[in-house]
């Protein structure tokens, strides 16, 4: 039997400016500014002085998953623009020590396993990566921007077809969004 009804509030707090203009959500705060299409055909958004309300009348299970699909995603765009999102890597050396380095919109990291070519990570729009010795800062106001180019970072220093043991160089992300990886 389905529920009646269900609904989830998203609190707009002091600072962050949220404007919805049918399905596109904009939200503005003091790190930056970013907006995103969040509909859903059984899913409505209400405005309220100081929160956003949205409500499935009668829902189906996939009706369910939607709400709380873009209840979490206004929750990161409020939360990216008043705080921001920052990600910590570590350079761990192997056998030869790596350079790490920003070139533009793109880390490098030449002698990686003494390899002669470089490898490098595509930086997105929005994002600041600082490099200060074996640590590696990913800052942003996008949660998504952020997340995906400390993965592109991780993935450029992947080892493949050698023993995982033996090889353990790379570049790896210690903490996400201010919680340590464990």
């Amino acid at each position: 039997m389905r529920p009646k009804k269900i609904e989830d509030k998203v609190i707009i707090p002091q600072g962050v400016e949220v404007t919805q203009e049918g399905p596109v959500f904009k939200v503005k705060g003091p790190k930056g500014e970013q907006s995103r299409k969040l509909a859903y055909r059984g899913v409505t958004a209400t405005r309220t002085a100081n929160e956003i309300i949205f409500t499935s009348a009668n829902p189906t299970k996939r009706e369910k998953k939607e709400l709380y699909t873009m209840v979490s995603h206004l929750r990161n765009m409020v939360e990216g623009s008043k705080g921001g999102y920052t990600y910590k890597l570590k350079v761990c050396p192997g056998h030869f020590p790596p350079t790490v380095k920003v070139e533009g919109k793109e880390l490098v990291v030449s002698n990686f396993l003494g390899g002669k070519i470089p490898r490098s990570a595509p930086i997105l729009d929005g994002v600041k990566v600082t490099v200060q010795g074996d640590n590696i800062t990913v800052e942003g106001h996008d949660l998504e921007k952020v997340s995906q180019t400390a993965g592109n970072i991780e993935i450029s220093t992947r080892i493949v077809k050698r023993d995982r043991r033996v090889f353990q160089a790379g570049i790896f992300i210690t903490e996400k969004a201010g919680k340590p990886i464990r």
